[in-house]
């Protein structure tokens, strides 16, 4: 039996053929884990995890990553509300992640890196980038990708750069062009830092997709998934910072699972519709919330 996928770097509906017979490499965008999870963040587990098994029963070897953002704004801004390190809130709400993905039977990942244990893969990936000239780097340590040395920018999600507003992540009047988006941002007062070339500072978000999906899976894999919401600017940035790296394809087959709704609106906690996982399995059995996300396509 055949499987096919909508792509939507392509628009179109397509027969999967994996770049290795037998073998397939997925890459899922995982949790930043700065709270508990609610049923729209698990959603891509499961439907993922659906995908992965199919692809298992019909005789592939499957390498499956997951990867955790354990450096993040938000991590850092909730956890000087809690009152306790940035490293320990992470941690925290990681383990409740696990604890929710394993109650709902999706299976782990083969490898689930962290952010911060790939420091130097991105260090590595955004050198290269600075060398080809598709980024540069400000006197105070700040590192942006300059997005119109990138034809191909924007083919996933179809947009026009002039239509773009200004990233609003740095230092606007010394980038470039508006639309630059941080690999590398510079230390701050009572913020964790890495050392770098550039001076002491941390990833950006993007960036760390490109250097441990390349890490796990290689210069060009198979399939990489996510919500319907990273295709930007998230996923289209990974594609920038990798191809603009390598000069070679990233991944072939670029897979979006849609929102969990409420009264026809996304679930976010920023609207405050949503309901935490640990809330849900109080009231329903895990195989009824895996069938109820599953019944959409």
């Amino acid at each position: 039996m055949s499987l096919n996928l909508y792509n939507t770097l392509t628009r179109e509906v397509s027969s999967f053929t994996p770049i290795v017979k037998g073998k397939v490499g997925i890459y899922l965008c995982g949790a930043t884990v700065q709270a508990p999870p609610h049923i729209g963040h698990i959603r891509s587990g499961i439907n993922f995890d659906i995908l992965r098994r199919w692809l298992i029963a019909s005789g592939y070897e499957v390498t499956f990553i997951r990867n955790v953002t354990d450096i993040d704004d938000k991590i850092l801004h909730n956890a000087i509300n809690e009152q306790i390190p940035w490293w320990a809130l992470a941690q925290k709400y990681e383990r409740v992640f696990a604890s929710a993905y394993a109650e709902l039977n999706v299976m782990p990942p083969t490898y689930e890196p962290r952010a911060t244990g790939h420091i130097t893969q991105m260090v590595e990936l955004i050198s290269l980038l600075i060398k080809r000239g598709k980024a540069y780097a400000l006197s105070n340590g700040d590192v942006y990708l300059d997005v119109r040395s990138l034809e191909s920018y924007l083919t996933l999600s179809g947009q026009k750069l002039d239509d773009l507003q200004s990233t609003a992540d740095g230092e606007e009047s010394l980038k470039k062009n508006p639309q630059d988006f941080a690999l590398w941002k510079s230390a701050k007062p009572g913020e964790p830092s890495w050392p770098t070339p550039w001076g002491n500072g941390r990833p950006g978000w993007h960036i760390e997709c490109s250097a441990m999906s390349t890490k796990y899976l290689g210069e060009t894999f198979d399939i990489h998934g996510g919500g319907m919401d990273l295709i930007f600017p998230h996923h289209e940035n990974e594609i920038a910072q990798s191809c603009g790296a390598t000069g070679k394809e990233f991944a072939r087959y670029w897979i979006h699972n849609g929102f969990v709704q409420i009264n026809q609106e996304k679930m976010s906690k920023s609207l405050g519709n949503f309901f935490l996982i640990r809330d849900v399995l109080k009231q329903f059995d895990p195989e009824v919330i895996r069938f109820f996300m599953l019944k959409a396509q």
